[in-house]
C-alpha cells in the first residue's frame, strides 16, 4: 500500500505548519512519497514566496540589484530551518541562486527555486531522500509535458527509493533548462508522482477540508462534497471551481488512482474523494454548483438555417479565424448563440462580425454582454425528476431572468446563462433550493 502526499503552500509557510505536516506524515506509514509546494502566506497581508522570487527576478532582468530581495527569501527559509532545530545551510544554494540570476537562466528556474528549496528542507526534516524533480520529470521542446519519458525514469528511480521527497511544479527542457507547469502544478507533479509508483491513493493537502458544493466567497459555509467523480469535477473546475489544478486529474484518472483532499489544520477531516466511478449516492440531487462572469452571447438569425448545409461551420469559421474559442453553442430551428469569454472578444469585435456576415450571409447578428455562466453538475440529476424544472422555480422566485440554457446528452451538467448582476442571486437560489431545503 503506498500513499503519494502533496501539500500545498499554506502548509508549509511556517516552521509551525511543518511540524504539522511531519505528524500527518508519520501518523500513517503508507505515507511514502511526499511532493511540497514552495512556502505559502503566514498571513493575509503575506507574501508567497514564489511571487517573491517573481520579483526579485524580475529585478535581475532589469539588471537592477536584487540583492535585497534575495536575502529577503533566504530569511523566510532559515526562519522555517531554525523554527525546525535543523542543522541545515541553505548558503550554498543560495550563491547558485545568485549566479543563476545574474546570467538570467529565466523565469521559470526563478519561479522553480520555492518549491526546490522547500523540498530540501522538508527531506532533511523527514530523514526521506531528496530527489530534484529536474532529474525525474521531464518537459518537450515546445514546453508540453512529456509523460512517457517521466513516468519510466520516475517509476525507475522510485523503485529503488522507499521513501523520498520530490518537489513539485517543475522539471527539465530538452534544451537543459527548467521548465514548470503552470500556477498551481505542484498538484500535477503529485499526480504524476501517484501514476509512476502506482499508488493505491493521491492525497492532495491544502487548507480546505475537500471540494465545497459551492464558493465560499457566495454562500456562508457550504457544504462539502464527500465523493465526487473525475468528470464532475472536471466540469466544475472548468467552471472556476479551484481546490484542485484540473490537469492534476489526467495522470491519476488513466491509473485509475484516486485523489483525496484533505486538510492539513484538520487532519481528522475525511475531505473530499475524487474517483473514476462510484456507486455511493451523492448526499443533494446536485453534486456542485460554479460559475463565472464576463461573456458574450453573439445571437445569429436566419430564416431556414436549419436546411443549410454547413451553416454551423461557417459561423464558426469566423471565430477560428480571430483566434477565438467558443464556450456553447446553444442553438434553435432559425438561430444560433455562440458563447465567448467577453475580455478575449472584445478587441476582435468586428472583424468576427464581418467573418459572420461574410461567410455566413445571416439576416442579423447580435451581441449581448455581460453574461455569467453557472454550471450545476451531479451524477445525480439524470435519476431524478425535475431537476431541471427546480432549477428555474428558483430562478424565478428569485427574481433572476435567464439568458441561455445548455444541457448535454449525458445529463452531468445544465448551464445556466444569466447577467453578470443576478450571478450570485442566482447561485444562492440553487444552493437553497437543493442543499438547505434538505439539511
Amino acid at each position: 500500500m503506498i500513499k503519494v502526499v502533496k501539500f500545498g503552500g499554506s502548509s508549509l509557510a511556517s516552521a509551525t505548519q511543518f511540524a504539522k505536516v511531519k505528524e500527518i506524515i508519520s501518523a500513517d506509514p503508507e505515507r511514502r512519497y511526499v511532493v511540497p509546494s514552495a512556502p505559502g502566506k503566514r498571513n493575509a497581508k503575506d507574501t508567497k514566496v514564489t511571487d517573491m522570487l517573481y520579483a526579485c527576478y524580475e529585478l535581475a532582468e532589469a539588471e537592477e540589484s536584487f540583492d535585497k530581495e534575495l536575502k529577503k527569501i533566504e530569511e523566510r527559509y532559515n526562519s522555517i530551518i531554525h523554527g525546525l532545530n535543523l542543522k541545515l545551510s541553505l548558503k550554498e544554494e543560495f550563491e547558485t541562486i545568485h549566479k543563476k540570476f545574474e546570467n538570467k537562466d529565466g523565469v521559470e528556474y526563478a519561479a522553480s527555486r520555492g518549491e526546490y528549496l522547500n523540498g530540501i528542507i522538508m527531506a532533511e526534516y523527514l530523514g526521506y531522500e531528496f530527489i530534484d524533480a529536474a532529474e525525474v520529470i521531464f518537459f518537450n521542446k515546445n514546453g508540453s509535458f512529456d509523460a512517457e519519458k517521466t513516468d519510466r525514469v520516475l517509476s525507475r528511480r522510485l523503485a529503488k527509493t522507499d521513501r523520498a521527497v520530490i518537489p513539485g511544479f517543475y522539471g527539465m527542457g530538452e534544451d537543459g533548462t527548467v521548465r514548470t507547469f503552470s500556477r498551481g502544478g505542484s498538484d500535477i507533479t503529485g499526480s504524476i508522482v501517484a501514476k509512476a509508483v502506482r499508488a493505491t491513493a493521491y492525497e492532495n493537502w491544502t487548507d480546505v477540508s475537500g471540494c465545497l458544493v459551492a464558493d465560499p466567497r457566495v454562500i456562508d459555509h457550504p457544504q462539502t462534497i464527500k465523493v465526487i467523480t473525475y468528470r464532475e469535477l472536471r466540469e466544475l473546475a472548468y467552471m472556476g471551481a479551484s481546490v484542485l489544478h484540473e490537469d492534476a486529474i489526467f495522470p491519476v484518472r488513466k491509473a485509475g488512482i484516486p485523489i483525496n483532499i484533505r486538510n492539513t489544520n484538520a487532519p481528522e477531516d475525511e475531505g473530499t474523494w475524487i474517483v473514476q466511478t462510484t456507486c455511493h449516492q451523492s448526499e443533494f440531487t446536485i453534486t456542485g454548483i460554479a460559475g463565472k462572469k464576463d461573456f458574450v452571447a453573439v445571437n445569429i438569425d436566419k430564416d431556414m438555417m436549419n436546411a443549410e448545409v454547413g451553416f454551423g461551420r461557417k459561423v464558426l469559421t469566423a471565430f477560428e479565424e480571430n483566434d477565438i474559442n467558443f464556450e456553447h453553442m446553444p442553438s434553435g430551428i432559425d438561430t444560433m448563440t455562440i458563447i465567448v469569454h467577453q475580455p478575449e472578444f472584445e478587441g476582435k469585435e468586428q472583424p468576427v462580425i464581418s467573418a459572420i456576415q461574410r461567410l455566413a450571409k445571416p439576416d442579423s447578428v447580435e451581441i449581448e454582454s455581460n453574461i455569467a455562466l453557472i454550471a450545476v453538475v451531479g451524477r445525480g440529476m439524470k435519476a431524478t425528476r425535475g431537476t431541471s424544472g427546480r432549477i428555474f422555480s428558483a430562478l424565478a422566485h428569485a427574481n433572476v431572468n435567464v439568458k441561455m440554457i445548455d444541457q448535454g446528452s449525458s445529463e452531468l451538467n445544465i448551464i445556466i446563462g444569466v447577467s453578470n448582476a443576478d450571478f450570485e442571486k442566482a447561485i444562492r437560489a440553487i444552493y437553497d433550493i437543493f442543499v438547505t431545503t434538505q439539511l
